[in-house]
């Protein structure tokens, strides 16, 4: 018999049946919809992640002392005040660190700050005119504090946006922190959050500033210091550079196994793992769904194996007229796949329309890419023809004669 005899034939079993087809198609259908909608949930997720982390930088380093020890006792990383301001220096010469495009030292404390309007609580850095570049931030209106002003030790302030409002805060107004009056001079772009942190909540003043009215420290002490690469290709090079460095100028203080007592942490490494992780929840969320797929693959198997069992008389007929079980095997399996493909077309329009729907009606982001479209599609294809073999060939291996008894 002819493919097209054979198509023709299938088809003809199907809409034969056609509740019980729509019914099969369904399965399919939600198993496709529900693949390509949980893959777009999580590549928007990992999209909004990613994006998050890289607009801190991805070519920040981060250097942060070591944990001091009193008594056996380690006070835990970044306790130690093992980095100064002769560090800074060494990393700001481009003899020392060349792949290093801007260094910003950093001390901060949580500070009570008044306006005229309101009053609110939070992170109040002190740090160089570097900062703005190696945080990779921007100012929205107002400047940013200059040299002058950090040799100065002027009192200004530039404020995160969330900061700016709830105190009622613009440029050019005066607020008191720790009830030491500063002047705003500038309020910073909006980056939303970073990691645990509101990157939008805290105030940035000159680091001499800050040792001034604010820690009450070691003026040539910071808590830690702020790396930004020239690029993101030489963020490895920035940071052997910087670590070489340090490495020489504490050498004094390595305790008896060499460990140094600071740490450089890549803000690369962050946006990997976030990536790992997010690509992981994906492929869960994924296989979750394609359950669903198999599940549908079982009920075609199902429906198959009742199409031939009410068929059998049909079978017997076609083969006592000369069908061979090559003819029988193919037309079931036209009838499964056939089945299990439009599932799959409209699997893919009702994931599609779900993509749409689902950002319009909730906070959630879906991002619909080919890749898991086709996937979907051929999956659902060849779910059809594994569950459809084994009720094809049961159909092709039935005796003519046991087949037309049972009529």
């Amino acid at each position: 018999m002819s493919l097209l005899r054979t198509l023709e034939t299938g088809l003809r079993g199907i809409l034969g049946h056609r509740l019980r087809s729509v019914l099969t198609t369904l399965g399919i259908l939600f198993g496709v919809a529900a693949v390509i909608c949980t893959v777009g949930i999580g590549t928007a997720s990992a999209d909004s992640v990613n994006a998050r982390i890289a607009s801190l930088g991805t070519n920040l380093l981060t250097i942060t002392p070591g944990s001091t020890r009193a008594a056996g006792v380690f006070g835990g990383a970044g306790t130690a005040a093992s980095l100064t301001m002769q560090d800074v220096d060494g990393l700001m010469s481009k003899d020392n660190a060349p792949d290093v495009g801007a260094v910003a030292p950093v001390v901060q404390r949580s500070e009570p700050m008044v306006s005229l309007a309101s009053n609110w609580t939070s992170t109040v850095q002190g740090s160089s005119t570097g900062w703005l570049t190696a945080n990779a931030r921007s100012v929205a209106s107002g400047e940013f504090f200059t040299q002058d002003d950090v040799n100065k030790h002027a009192l200004k302030i530039v404020l995160g946006s969330t900061t700016a409002t709830n105190l009622g805060a613009s440029v050019g107004d005066t607020i008191t922190v720790n009830r030491i009056p500063f002047t705003v001079i500038g309020i910073l772009n909006t980056v939303g959050g970073q990691g645990f942190q509101n990157g939008d909540d805290l105030g940035v003043v000159p680091i001499t500033a800050a040792h001034d009215v604010l820690t009450g420290g070691d003026p040539n002490s910071v808590q830690r210091i702020l790396l930004s690469a020239t690029s993101g290709d030489t963020v490895g090079s920035a940071y052997q550079e910087a670590d070489q460095l340090l490495l020489n100028t504490h050498a004094s203080s390595l305790g008896s196994s060499g460990t140094p007592d600071f740490t450089i942490q890549a803000q690369s490494s962050f946006l990997s793992t976030a990536q790992s992780v997010t690509t992981t929840l994906t492929i869960l969320l994924a296989s979750v769904a394609a359950i669903s797929l198999l599940v549908g693959g079982i009920g075609v198997m199902n429906i198959m194996l009742v199409s031939v069992t009410e068929r059998t008389n049909e079978i017997g007929l076609r083969k006592a007229l000369g069908a061979t079980p090559g003819d029988l095997l193919r037309q079931f399996l036209v009838e499964a796949s056939t089945l299990s493909v439009v599932g799959g077309l409209l699997g893919v329009g009702a994931g599609l329309l779900a993509g749409v729907l689902i950002p319009h009606f909730t906070t959630i982001g879906v991002t619909i890419t080919a890749t898991p479209v086709l996937v979907a599609v051929l999956v659902a294809a060849g779910v059809g023809l594994i569950f459809g073999v084994y009720p094809a060939a049961r159909a092709a291996r039935l005796a003519p004669i046991e087949a037309l008894r049972a009529q």
